[in-house]
């Protein structure tokens, strides 16, 4: 088993700290394998939400406190894993009268969904619960999923090694990478065409079945065309407006499923940053998938990276999820537009400083100015610039050029 070291540091960390941690995210994105991989010192019972005789454990306090006395101990000293425990009624407000009893007993939950999960935690769990957002694979952990050696590689470049032979591979795999996206299963195979189909069943089995949950049979069609539009929109402002029109759904049902999809992790939605100048755009928001291997599914398009004209938006959303997963939660990833077309791809503002990221998919010979992101530092004082693009690992003054597969280097700094 491949264990994804980052979330067990957090996973365990915050077990420190609180008594219950849940794990949230999209399905298939390998929450339980994470549960799994965890080395807990005591006693573990596993359960799944899913399982109707599960839930009939959660009927009422005692019948819960009962089962773990005997399957765990007496005096409840170790820890309970949940999966998919939001599909148990009244499951927060039980986990609560656990843990106040309890004081030893800690307890892990995974949920696939948003919807529900932060209003129960919120409102029961207020102080005793810590929430883990769960992503796909970064770019790091799908090394260590495909050529381990490579990965060890990996490990020791930093933001200042240059391209060469010696990093080819890496860089071929992360053109991959940027194709077919990280949900673990899909990374775990060689063949292309097995990825494609691996994806094609994810979306088939598991997200078109959780959302049309959601949604009214008469809504279907215009559901399927509203999500294959999002998908060509990666990296642009929203105009829902056009979306309705071209969908066949009225503007409160397209803000429904938006919503909808980035609580159920298919697409995240980011911001403006309205910044110093009063031609800023502040209301339209940009838009991104959470796994590109994914959104290519959506698209109907696996060709290579370097024949496509989406390439460019492709390689954005890519070095968008580096960033976001590896954020704190009160950092937050902005954009920054104007109506007359003055654009800087990402902002990040971890509430201590301002950093201004670009990505150019292109080969640079040169680190040459950008004057758009010149100016738009210069007027907010940001001090760090960023531009992530192909081939070119250097800084000139203050502005970084960096290889789109190195964006990961950046944490200790980005924090």
């Amino acid at each position: 088993m491949y264990k994804r070291t980052s979330y067990i540091a957090k996973i365990e960390k915050a077990l420190q700290a609180v008594p219950i941690v849940v794990l949230i995210g999209a399905r298939q994105v390998g929450k339980t394998s994470i549960m799994q991989s965890i080395d807990f010192q005591k006693k573990v019972v596993s359960l799944n939400g899913q399982d109707v005789e599960t839930a009939a454990l959660f009927d009422k306090p005692s019948t819960i406190e009962n089962y773990l006395k005997v399957y765990l101990n007496e005096e409840l000293d170790g820890s309970l894993l949940i999966d998919e425990f939001q599909y148990i009624d009244g499951i927060s407000t039980l986990l609560k009268l656990l843990t106040d009893k309890n004081n030893q007993l800690k307890i892990l939950c995974s949920g696939s969904s948003s919807l529900d999960i932060l209003q129960k935690v919120e409102e029961s769990l207020a102080g005793r619960a810590r929430i883990i957002e769960v992503l796909s694979l970064s770019f790091e952990e799908y090394l260590q999923f495909s050529d381990p050696n490579l990965h060890q590689l990996y490990l020791s470049l930093n933001e200042n090694t240059a391209s060469s032979a010696l990093t080819a591979p890496i860089e071929q795999l992360f053109a991959e990478f940027l194709i077919f996206g990280g949900l673990p299963r899909a990374a775990l195979v060689k063949s292309y065409p097995e990825k494609i189909e691996i994806l094609n069943d994810i979306y088939q089995t598991y997200l078109l079945k959780d959302i049309r949950n959601y949604i009214a049979n008469e809504q279907v069609v215009g559901f399927n065309k509203l999500i294959q539009l999002l998908a060509l929109q990666i990296g642009n402002l929203l105009n829902i407006n056009k979306l309705s029109r071209e969908s066949g759904l009225t503007y409160k049902t397209c803000e429904n499923f938006l919503f909808l999809l980035e609580q159920m992790y298919i697409i995240k939605m980011i911001s403006p940053f309205q910044g110093n100048q009063r031609k800023a755009i502040t209301k339209m928001q940009k838009l991104y998938f959470c796994d590109t291997g994914l959104r290519n599914r959506l698209a109907n398009n696996f060709n290579s990276i370097s024949l496509r004209n989406d390439n460019g938006a492709i390689f954005e959303n890519a070095v968008f999820l580096e960033l976001w997963k590896h954020k704190s939660n009160s950092t937050q990833i902005q954009f920054f537009r104007t109506t007359d077309g003055t654009e800087v791809d990402f902002i990040y503002n971890n509430l201590f400083s301002l950093k201004a990221i670009e990505c150019k998919y292109k080969i640079f010979q040169k680190p040459v100015r950008l004057l758009a992101l010149e100016n738009f530092c210069a007027e907010n004082n940001i001090q760090e610039k960023y531009v992530i693009n192909q081939n070119l690992n250097s800084k000139v003054t203050e502005t970084h050029f960096l290889q789109g597969f190195l964006v990961e280097k950046l944490k200790e700094k980005l924090h």
